[in-house]
């Protein structure tokens, strides 16, 4: 899921100085789950922007704030509210507000929060980076620990010299990742595996920016 949190309410503030009425669009999914897209979330913004002088004319938790289409249909009944709304605001990712700038052509469009990783609920509302989305997965060769995100220094066929007793050098508060690795791998009688499929360097073609990816064959090509 992607991690996200609000911005700070002065900034926010600021970057909407220019504008007096609102639409809100939370997300019921990543943002929901960080409290910076439901119901509760949107709610609460609402009446500080309404402390702050500004007016709300609505706002709806999509169920995927990323989902251009989607999100789009979802918008239909709110057409007199986001008439009457000179911005929009939107409680969920990056990802969500470009969303928004795709489907709001002729109104300025901003984020409530940042987006900082991509992670794992640990407990609630507490999150764990657990992902780079490098596009060549190699967590079949870790013991499903991946070492690029959980070691801070990415090494891949590790541990480095800095590691002690087992904790890491940069971040002593946590175990090192290829410790985690080693005795994930030896636990499940796979250590031989792990010495005889050393890492190669990492080939960061696959993340090239931007990526895309079509899932499912258009309908033109399925003709053929």
């Amino acid at each position: 899921m992607i991690i996200t949190k609000k911005k700070d309410f002065q900034e926010l503030m600021e970057n909407i100085k220019g504008y007096k009425s609102f639409f809100l669009i939370g997300c019921s999914e990543c943002a929901s789950l960080c409290g910076t897209g439901s119901q509760e979330a949107i709610d609460a913004l609402t009446e500080a922007l309404k402390a702050e002088g500004k007016e709300v004319t609505g706002g709806f938790v999509a169920k995927t704030g990323c989902q251009v289409l989607g999100t789009k249909t979802e918008l239909k009944p709110f057409k007199e509210q986001l008439d009457k709304s000179e911005c929009i605001l939107i409680m969920s990712c990056g990802a969500g507000t470009q969303a928004a700038t795709e489907i709001f052509e002729d109104k300025p469009v901003y984020p409530t929060n940042d987006s900082l990783f991509l992670g794992n609920m640990t407990r609630f509302q507490m999150f764990d980076e657990r992902c780079s989305l490098c596009g060549k997965c190699i967590l079949d060769k870790t013991g499903g620990i991946c070492p690029l995100t959980a070691c801070p220094k990415g090494i891949l066929n590790g541990p480095c010299g800095g590691c002690k007793d087992g904790k890491c050098e940069v971040s002593p508060d946590i175990k090192c990742a290829w410790v985690r690795i080693y005795e994930r791998m030896k636990r499940l009688d796979k250590l031989q595996e792990l010495c005889d499929n050393a890492l190669e360097a990492k080939d960061w073609s696959a993340s090239i920016k931007p990526r895309t990816l079509v899932a499912r064959p258009h309908k033109e090509e399925k003709k053929k």
